[in-house]
């Protein structure tokens, strides 16, 4: 009578099992015997291993596995290696050894004895194995699968999710030590049974938790080890059946659209026998995938790659079975652009027999990024070779299921919402999320909206990188390609924990060495379908920039304020910890507002002078007595630029842009963070008189792009640009400026880039300044070294980086951003231990070469430590250093505002040659 199997019975073994062996007992057998059941055991593991493993490890796992051929005559064998955690040279030198028996069978007579002794209890070994609850039945009831790990005399049983399910401890060394295939082993209430040995490098990166995952070219090596015939032979005998005019009618119509002959010509991949196999059930010919000559002329290097990219993930290429990818160009690069052409491609081609393979598109955007989306389209292909249907108040989705004539449906998320029955009713071969880091909650309407959609091709666009929480990063996995990383269980356990645990101050190097080494794993897994590139690949196509981070000095009234805030009870208790509920993220954010101009603290302390006082420790306590500072006749709607040191360096910076302008029309973006602050921006620009245009939340998502397309006419009069950094959509255009200000910082060192790149990009044709304002000494300056400081962790999948202010601090972390430090010019440059005294006024060579720096997020580049990161200290170190003493600066707009200042960095990033 046959056993119930457990699930990896189910798919077969890889190997034959031995009669059961009571734990504690050896097999004694007979010379001859035991080499005669070693030869059978290998054939077997010969014929019915390999496909298996590498259908369910993937295509490296045979890197975990020593071919040892033996003589012509004996059969060549596939044995797992036994991988152990080192404790010393010596000891890895014994375990080394290329002996079989050592690794398969235990020792016996003095050899075991000696073996016993140089081997220590430190070692670590890990097998797979079946578990159920122990019962005398004779025919066990196996429940499932399991990891075994073994070190000493103690033992850890942990499940596919990575969960501990069983421990125990005080077994024999030697029987843990000669644990072998079939045994078996009590395991606090459970009955284990021995399925295979893994290695420990399989387990340090997660692969032993992992089912099902694999590339085509694992299926491949599959298809070749069961010795199928051909594919082309299939193909061959199909054709021989056609008749001549059938031949001559087919061959006509299975041309390439394009020629793929031609100069400059851009042809995709074909796919290979595994694919074809899957695929193509109808024997159609392979034809050459070529994209439309007109967009493939236009393209950069870097986009045609991206298109490849694409191309091979959709098309399943890339993972088996999966059919999603994410593209995380920084902005600037052409996402869009990319995603036309391969929709476009796609529509009129195939790999088989040149049949489309789409038939409707969804692109589903931010409300303010739907008529750039048909813009783009209009501008590549016209409006006679596609029709594009973008839903809108006046169009609606049922125009475009009753319409054969639209291929492509455009939507904003909020439109989705409305329409979402409609939607999924519509059969969609392709879905693209362009600002796709939204879906980072997979709990959200919208997430659960899309993933509603039947459509397995899915495109996820972001220029943002993605940071802050490795979950976030799982949902957007989830959403491309479900279930490649299992549940949220068990990729917590997997990847999740060790990877956080790694990063901690208190952590062990074992755990340190854990977390990097599942971060590598989740690297590799997500890196066929996930591609990053920096702004940096299209540097030598863009005019130069000059990029300047200013230090302005705080007024008086500024100083005075600060330190009444750092004295405050709230912010004491914070810094000693007294608090559960710490409110510090009230205390940065009201030094944040006093940094930016301090009649934003009076409006906020006005306002919680008239709520009710709920406890001692809110809000109002943290004002209380700065009321007392302010002048006595101080309002905040009538304002003074004398009161905010960033204001008045702001003030003489839009002065020396309006003057020595050449005859060239010179405009200003000026960014923030809040509504508020763009307030007073604005009334700082009637009060100058300068003409200005105003992109914030509040500005109706179908005036956006109109606002953005007038501004950047030549004919335009706006002088200023005032635009909100958390609003507007951030595929924004403004390469009508060649000035941009921020004027505040953000944790989240992406906000800043995002904002940067709107106006250094491609189509720019002026040099480009940049000016970041920070206030000397302040918390901003803090929240600006945490940006560019190196990280600890090598190798990180995401930036796990606390850029976000939802996050908690050390009281050490604390104390250092709530502290003012009034006698340096300057915290981020004493950091650096530079001598040049304020005074180097020229770069380092390196830096006018950029490295291709925050390469990818999602991954560490090899050999670039820093590449993850938008700037480090050490770079910084290679910029211009400016103390606001230096007698004359040769940039004319920076010597004009000096006084205010008390240091610049400054860089140059100049066109290179390709």
């Amino acid at each position: 009578m046959r056993r119930s199997a457990a699930p990896s019975q189910l798919l077969g073994n890889v190997a034959k099992k031995p009669r059961f062996i009571p734990p504690g007992k050896s097999l004694k057998k007979e010379p001859k015997e035991m080499d005669q059941e070693m030869k059978l055991k290998e054939i077997d593991e010969k014929e019915r291993g390999a496909s298996l493993l590498s259908k369910i490890h993937g295509q490296n796992q045979n890197a975990h596995f020593t071919q040892s051929g033996v003589s012509t005559e004996k059969v060549k064998t596939t044995k797992p290696c036994f991988s152990v955690s080192k404790c010393s040279k010596v000891e890895m030198k014994t375990l080394n050894t290329p002996k079989a028996d050592a690794l398969h069978l235990p020792a016996s007579g003095t050899a075991k004895e000696e073996a016993a002794q140089e081997e220590p209890d430190c070692f670590v070994k890990y097998f797979s194995v079946v578990w159920c609850k122990a019962s005398k039945k004779k025919h066990k009831k196996w429940e499932g699968d399991a990891v075994l790990i073994t070190k000493g005399k103690s033992v850890i049983l942990k499940d596919m999710e990575g969960k501990d399910i069983g421990r125990g401890t005080g077994y024999k060394s030697k029987e843990l030590d000669s644990l072998d295939e079939g045994q078996t082993l009590m395991v606090g209430g459970k009955e284990v049974e021995v399925m295979g040995v893994i290695s420990a490098e399989d387990f340090s990166s997660g692969r032993c938790f992992q089912v099902g995952i694999g590339t085509h070219d694992t299926d491949t090596a599959a298809l070749s080890q069961t010795n199928i015939k051909p594919f082309c032979t299939q193909f061959k005998s199909v054709r021989q059946c056609s008749t001549k005019e059938n031949t001559l009618k087919d061959s006509q119509s299975y041309k390439p659209r394009h020629d793929p002959n031609a100069s400059n010509s851009l042809v995709m991949p074909r796919p290979n026998a595994s694919h074809q196999w899957t695929f193509n059930k109808a024997g159609l010919p392979v034809v050459d995938v070529v994209v439309d000559p007109y967009i493939a002329n236009n393209l950069r290097p870097h986009q045609k790659e991206g298109i490849i990219f694409l191309y091979e993930c959709v098309m399943g290429m890339r993972v088996s079975g999966r059919y999603g990818a994410i593209l995380a160009d920084e902005m600037g690069l052409g996402k869009t652009l990319q995603c036309i052409a391969l929709v476009w491609t796609l529509l009129r081609q195939g790999a088989y027999g040149c049949k489309a393979v789409l038939k409707r598109v969804l692109i589903v955007t931010p409300g303010s990024l739907v008529k750039n989306w048909k813009k783009e389209f209009q501008k590549w292909l016209g409006s006679e070779r596609i029709k594009v249907f973008t839903v809108d108040q006046d169009h609606k989705v049922e125009e475009f299921i009753g319409s054969p004539l639209y291929s492509v449906l455009i939507i904003s998320y909020e439109m989705l919402l409305r329409s979402l029955d409609q939607i999924q009713a519509i059969e969609f071969n392709l879905l693209i999320c362009d600002e796709g880091h939204r879906l980072k909650n997979s709990s959200i309407k919208t997430t659960t909206a899309l993933a509603s959609l039947s459509c397995e091709r899915r495109i996820i666009l972001t220029g943002t990188p993605i940071q802050n929480d490795l979950q976030e990063f799982y949902a957007l996995i989830e959403f491309v390609n479900p279930g490649i990383l299992g549940s949220l269980s068990t990729y917590r356990k997997i990847y999740e924990e060790p990877i956080v645990k790694s990063r901690e101050p208190s952590a062990t190097k074992e755990e340190k060495e854990l977390g990097e080494k599942r971060a590598a794993e989740l690297t590799r897994l997500t890196g066929l379908f996930i591609l990053r590139r920096t702004q940096a690949v299209i540097n030598k196509f863009l005019p130069p920039k000059k990029e300047s981070i200013i230090f302005c000095r705080p007024t008086a009234l500024q100083l005075e304020l600060y330190r009444k805030l750092l004295s405050s009870r709230v912010i004491r208790s914070c810094l000693q910890g007294m608090l559960e509920n710490s409110p510090h993220l009230i205390c940065i954010g009201a030094l944040k507002k006093l940094c930016n101009h301090p009649c934003l603290l009076f409006k906020a302390i006005k306002e919680k002078s008239c709520a009710p006082m709920c406890n001692e420790h809110d809000e109002s306590s943290l004002y209380e007595g700065l009321i007392d500072v302010f002048p006595q006749d101080y309002t905040s709607d009538t304002f003074s630029e004398t009161d905010s040191g960033k204001l008045q360096v702001l003030v003489k910076l839009l002065a020396a842009v309006h003057e020595l302008s050449s005859s060239e029309r010179q405009v200003v973006v000026l960014v923030s963070n809040y509504t508020q602050t763009l307030n007073i921006l604005q009334e700082t620009c009637k009060h100058y008189g300068y003409s200005y245009t105003r992109l914030d939340g509040n500005t109706p998502v179908s005036q956006r792009q109109q606002i953005v397309d007038t501004f950047n006419s030549k004919f335009s009069p706006a002088f200023v640009f005032l635009l909100s950094s958390k609003a507007g959509g951030v595929g924004l255009n403004l390469i009508g400026a060649s000035h941009l200000i921020l004027y505040d910082i953000d944790w989240n060192p992406a906000t800043d880039i995002q904002a940067m790149a709107r106006v250094w990009r491609d189509g720019q044709k002026h040099t480009v300044y940049i000016y970041r304002l920070l206030t000397t000494g302040s918390i901003e300056e803090k929240i600006y070294q945490r940006q560019i400081s190196k990280q600890d962790l090598s190798g990180a999948v995401v930036d796990l980086s606390k850029t976000s202010e939802h996050i908690h601090f050390s009281v050490e972390e604390l104390r250092n951003l709530f502290t003012l430090h009034e006698d340096s010019s300057c915290v981020t440059h004493d950091l650096l231990d530079c001598d040049c005294m304020g005074k180097k006024d020229h770069q380092n060579p390196s830096s006018e070469k950029p490295s291709v720096s925050r390469s990818c997020q999602l991954g560490q580049n090899p050999g670039k430590p820093d590449s993850k990161k938008p700037l480090s200290m050490s770079q910084l170190m290679q910029w211009k250093h400016f103390s606001g003493q230096h007698q004359i600066l040769a940039d004319p707009f920076l010597e004009r505002i000096k006084e205010n200042v008390s240091f610049i960095f400054q860089n140059v990033t100049s066109p290179t040659s390709p």
